[in-house]
Order: C-alpha cells, then sequence, then structure tokens
C-alpha cells in the first residue's frame, strides 16, 4: 500500500515543478494532478499504476489549500459544484475499476487521446463564445433541466478519469462549468472543489490495488501547497473578463502537447 523510494538527484527539482503546478493548479482550477502523472511516468519513471494513486494524493493538498484560498474570496458555486460531485463519486469506483484492468501502455495512451479531445472541445466552445460575443448575439439561457444534466454527465465524466488516470480530472470540469456560463472565477472555485471531491473517492478506491510512494508525495507537495496559496491572490486582483478567453486557449495548448507527449512517451 506504501512506500518511500529511495532519493534520486532528479527529485530536487520536484518542489519547484509543484510550486509551478500548484499556482496554475489552483490559477486555472485545478489540483494539478493532469501534469503530475506525466512527470512521475515520463521524467522519473515510475510505474503507471503506482504514478496513478501517488499523483492522486500528491493532487490533495493543492485542492485543499485552493479550494478554502477560493471559498475565502467567494468564488465557490457550493450548488454546482454539489451536483457535479455527487455525479464524480460514482465515476471514481468505475474508473479505478478500469485502470486494474488495462496495461501501462494503454493507460498512455488513452491518456493521450482523452487530452486531445478535451482541448479540442475547450477550443471550439470558446471560439462559439467569442464569436457570439464580438456579434453581440443573444446567449440562450439554461433551463433548470439542461443545467442538471450537463452538471451530472460532466461531473460523472470527470470522476471517471480521476479515477482511471489519476489526474485531478479538471478539463471535463471545466468544460462543464464553463458550459454552464458561470464567471470565471467561479468557474475556477467551484471546480477545484469538484476536484478536491472527486480525488478524495478516487484514493479510497485506489488504495487496495495501488502503491502510494510517499518520498515523490513530499517532495511535489513542498511545493505545490506554496503555490495553491499563492494562486487565488493572483486570481482575486485579476480583470477575468477580457483575459477569460486567452486563458481557455492557452489551457488548452498545455493540454494537447501533454497528451501528445504521453501517446509518443
Amino acid at each position: 500500500m506504501f512506500e518511500f523510494s529511495e532519493i534520486q538527484n532528479i527529485y530536487y527539482i520536484l518542489p519547484l515543478a509543484g510550486l509551478i503546478i500548484g499556482l496554475f493548479g489552483t490559477f486555472l482550477g485545478g489540483g494539478g494532478g493532469f501534469f503530475f502523472l506525466p512527470i512521475l511516468t515520463l521524467l522519473i519513471g515510475v510505474p503507471t499504476q503506482t504514478a496513478v494513486i501517488t499523483s492522486l494524493v500528491a493532487t490533495l493538498p493543492i485542492c485543499i489549500v485552493g479550494s478554502l484560498g477560493h471559498f475565502h474570496k467567494g468564488n465557490i458555486d457550493f450548488k454546482v459544484g454539489l451536483k457535479f460531485g455527487l455525479a464524480g463519486i460514482f465515476g471514481t469506483f468505475i474508473g479505478a475499476s478500469i485502470t486494474s484492468i488495462i496495461t501501462a501502455d494503454q493507460l498512455k495512451i488513452s491518456f493521450g487521446i482523452y487530452s486531445i479531445t478535451i482541448a479540442l472541445n475547450l477550443v471550439v466552445t470558446t471560439w462559439r463564445k467569442n464569436r457570439a460575443e464580438n456579434i453581440k448575439a443573444e446567449i440562450k439561457t439554461l433551463t433548470g433541466f439542461s443545467r442538471n444534466m450537463q452538471s451530472s454527465f460532466f461531473g460523472f465524466f470527470a470522476g471517471a478519469i480521476v479515477g482511471t488516470f489519476g489526474t485531478s480530472g479538471t478539463a471535463p470540469v471545466l468544460t462543464g462549468l464553463l458550459a454552464l456560463r458561470l464567471p470565471l472565477k467561479l468557474v475556477i472555485g467551484t471546480s477545484l472543489l469538484v476536484v478536491l471531491s472527486n480525488t478524495i473517492f478516487a484514493v479510497g478506491a485506489h488504495f487496495l490495488i495501488g502503491k502510494i510512494d510517499f518520498t515523490l508525495v513530499c517532495f511535489l507537495t513542498v511545493g505545490s501547497v506554496v503555490g495553491a496559496i499563492i494562486g487565488p491572490k493572483f486570481l482575486s486582483k485579476m480583470k477575468t473578463d477580457k483575459s477569460e478567453n486567452k486563458l481557455r486557449y492557452l489551457y488548452a495548448a498545455i493540454i494537447v502537447v501533454l497528451g501528445i507527449l504521453m501517446i509518443m512517451g
């Protein structure tokens, strides 16, 4: 269940990587697990199944600190977050069962394909939103049923991604929250809360079938917690109405690059 790997020289760059991931994770509404998995598998060479649960555990401190920071800034919609979180619980257990029956290479390729797909979806939805704003088109108000269906679908999908890949599942959560047309600050804060819920249940689902490398967890979280504290403070000072679309495109570009690396790696 638990192991402490021997410290290698490359481990000493992990606090810096954790700082950057923690900063941008809470800044963009994620726990950083999306970036932890490629670092552990491609850079450190950790076995994929061990990397999955280690990534999940390393994500928890970022989610906790980041969620508290956004809560104090009033950036969380608890009603929407509850809908995503409840659906995500079922997804995490299904995802964990998938991980136990596929090979490491299949897991990496699947993660890469998922990354590119979700990035393309984010680009398309952002382009449509930007186009509607430019021509001053009226955006239809979502009905209660439509909001509930979208929340359930993206919440379940996010949970399944967390359970399968050990990532934070941020991409489908962000996509779903953005589709509900929430303000960007609420999207980011609520996303962290949903990711925290999914990660907790995913850790529980993986606990009996995987090994947690606490040496790597410690090195990653030393920096990531500091970044998670700084992230919400930076966001509260930003005028996100002007930079929202640029942030979406930047996030999509990063996701595509990581997806390609995982497929090739």
